[in-house]
């Protein structure tokens, strides 16, 4: 049994140490906390340069107000900051507090930074080794901060061991200054490694672009140049708090969320409530294991967020969550629904590349093909008790046929976005034609859509619509789920689920929505009271009712391999145009492709 020692005062220099862990995880973490710094200070220009991904050498130059001497022996002092004027915690308007990561990084490093404020005639430069602190010497640099790290970890050797391969370490610092690159356009960034550079970001003019144009061709250089042709404007107000930012297409996914990107005033953020909001705003146009892109700007008072709740402040906390998700979802949906029947032009560029000129007859051109079982397959079956429902959405495309005096078959083709039909492949393809070149469309994708949304409407125009039970279900869910659940019990009673207290940590269901047909009672319940927990909304039991909503129209649409009139095409392409979210089917698939004719003369030799 060892002995019991008396309290004491941990040397400054270890508590430093102690900090750094909590700060600076890697060298990304001391870029990101550098980089802030400067940003902070006013910087137009920021250069980061690695060697060995940060492990042995990096440095951080920035053009911004620079310091004096005596401003840097207090900014490698603990506590010591410029950015809490009033002293208040609760009115951050910085990124980070310079007197909190130098001396950490100073103290598992051999550190040294060299400023030069506007207006002096001489530089400074103070080293530290492993927290040893130097006094400041006179220097030769021009206005700015220069901060140089050579061995980081030398002084915690067992935080090396975590360290990865120079490569990893270098691409988790790319990524860190790509964040802060997006929120901040009007500043240059460079980063080079051994070398060589790995972004090269130069300022945005601010006469030539306006603020939106300038982030979104920030944002092109980051994402990619598809994400700009393909991503609708974002801006919304609600009780103080401001949406902006660009969203990608439904057709324009990715298999995992890494391109998606949050920032709440200027601050990159990984947070669970923004997250969520992003993928319940897509929950009803995206297959489940496939993720939008998007760059979202959050701009909230400072009174009503928390970034303090991480070290890093890589998370935060919001006064009131419902506000901030609420207008998440509902500004994202409203882009996409103004976006109309619009798709992804990375379709029609796939489809291009998909076609390849020959000089014979051996091989002939790929003109599509289907086989015949649409996009129903892998995705579940629709609860029982839903074929009522069902028969009046099984009418062929809603009475496309009687459309026939209304779409004669010479109609002009540039009178219509989509064009005219003029055949129908493998019975699954319409291809039209527009006054710009040929569209292509998969009818089941497409009247799938037609059909959700009509599904949608209804719901909206009429309420869900709910079933008695015949033998009231007890679902055990504890106090505290039991208490939130009946809360809210009229609002789940609005969305067809009716429940009422039984007993002592236990609720009694009476009521589901009619269109659910036969489900896990318990499930649904216990998910609803987990869910009502964490996000403190019911949008999880609407996300359910949508989500059956699609499945019900993928199996009632109009399915591939049946043939249709020109009529019946003509017909569909028209619903198409004045439906949203026609570009895609439920699950995030285009509906059509469009080609253009110019596209097609070059694969011709025509141009």
């Amino acid at each position: 049994m060892s002995a019991i020692r008396t309290l004491r005062r941990l040397p400054s220099t270890l508590v430093n140490r102690i900090a750094a862990g909590e700060v600076v995880e890697r060298p990304a973490s001391a870029v990101k906390e550098l980089v802030e710094n400067a940003l902070d200070a006013g910087a137009r220009r920021i250069a980061v340069t690695l060697k060995e991904g940060g492990r042995t050498f990096l440095s951080v130059v920035d053009d911004g107000v620079g310091m004096s001497a005596d401003e840097l022996r207090l900014a490698v002092e603990r506590h010591c900051t410029s950015k809490l004027p009033d002293d208040d915690l609760t009115d951050i308007r910085t990124l980070g507090f310079r007197g909190e990561a130098l001396p950490s990084i100073a103290s598992v490093s051999r550190f040294t930074i060299t400023s030069r404020p506007a207006g002096a005639d001489t530089a400074w430069s103070l080293e530290i080794d492993g927290g040893t602190k130097g006094e400041p010497r006179p220097a030769a640099h021009p206005q700015g901060t220069r901060v140089e790290v050579r061995e980081l970890f030398f002084a915690t050797p067992a935080r090396l061991k975590f360290l990865k391969e120079s490569r990893t370490e270098s691409s988790h610092v790319a990524d860190a200054m790509r964040r802060l690159a997006m929120a901040h356009p009007e500043v240059a960034f460079r980063l080079e490694s051994e070398e060589r550079a790995l972004i090269d970001l130069a300022a945005a003019n601010g006469s030539l672009l306006s603020g939106d144009a300038a982030r979104l061709e920030r944002l092109a250089a980051i994402m990619g140049r598809e994400f700009a042709e393909n991503a609708v404007a974002i801006d919304a107000n609600r009780e103080g708090f401001r949406l902006t930012g660009f969203a990608g297409l439904p057709t324009l996914n990715r298999p995992t969320s890494q391109h998606q990107y949050l920032f709440v005033n200027g601050r990159p953020v990984r947070d669970k409530l923004l997250a969520g909001a992003v993928r319940g705003a897509y929950q009803d146009f995206l297959a489940r294991d496939r993720h939008p892109m998007v760059a979202l700007f959050l701009e909230a008072p400072t009174e009503m967020v928390d970034v303090n709740v991480h070290p890093a402040k890589t998370e935060v906390r919001f006064r009131d969550a419902g506000i901030v998700r609420g207008m998440i979802v509902g500004a994202l949906r409203t882009a996409l629904s103004a976006a109309g029947h619009r798709a992804s032009t990375t379709v029609s560029d796939a489809a291009l590349g998909a076609f390849r000129p020959h000089t014979g007859f051996s091989t002939p051109l790929p003109m599509g093909g289907g086989s015949g079982g649409g996009y129903g397959g892998g995705y579940s079956s629709v609860p029982r008790g839903l074929a009522e429902a069902a028969m009046q959405f099984m009418a062929p495309l809603d009475g496309l046929s009687a459309r026939v005096e209304e779409q004669p078959a010479n109609i002009a083709p540039g009178n219509y976005p989509l064009g005219v039909a003029r055949a129908q492949l493998h019975e699954t393809y319409i291809v039209a034609q527009t006054d710009r070149g040929v569209v292509i469309v998969d009818q089941h994708a497409a009247h799938e859509r037609l059909v959700h949304e009509r599904l949608k409407n209804q719901l909206e125009a009429e309420g869900v619509k709910r079933q008695a039970l015949l033998l009231p279900e007890v679902v055990e869910i504890g106090e505290d789920g039991a208490r939130r659940l009946t809360q809210r019990a009229a609002e789940l009673a609005d969305m067809g689920l009716v429940l009422e207290p039984f007993g002592l940590g236990a609720v009694m269901v009476r009521e589901t929505p009619a269109v659910l047909g036969e489900l896990d009672i318990q499930g649904l319940v216990r998910d609803l009271a987990d869910e009502l927990s964490e996000m403190g909304d019911h949008l999880s039991l609407k996300e359910k009712v949508e989500e059956v909503c699609g499945t019900l129209a993928c199996h009632t649409s109009v399915r591939a391999g049946r043939r249709l009139t020109v009529e019946e095409m003509n017909a569909l392409l028209r619903q198409m145009e004045a439906t949203p979210h026609s570009g895609q089917c439920n699950h995030g698939r285009p509906t059509y492709v469009e080609l253009k004719l110019a596209d097609i003369e070059r694969l011709f030799g025509r141009r």
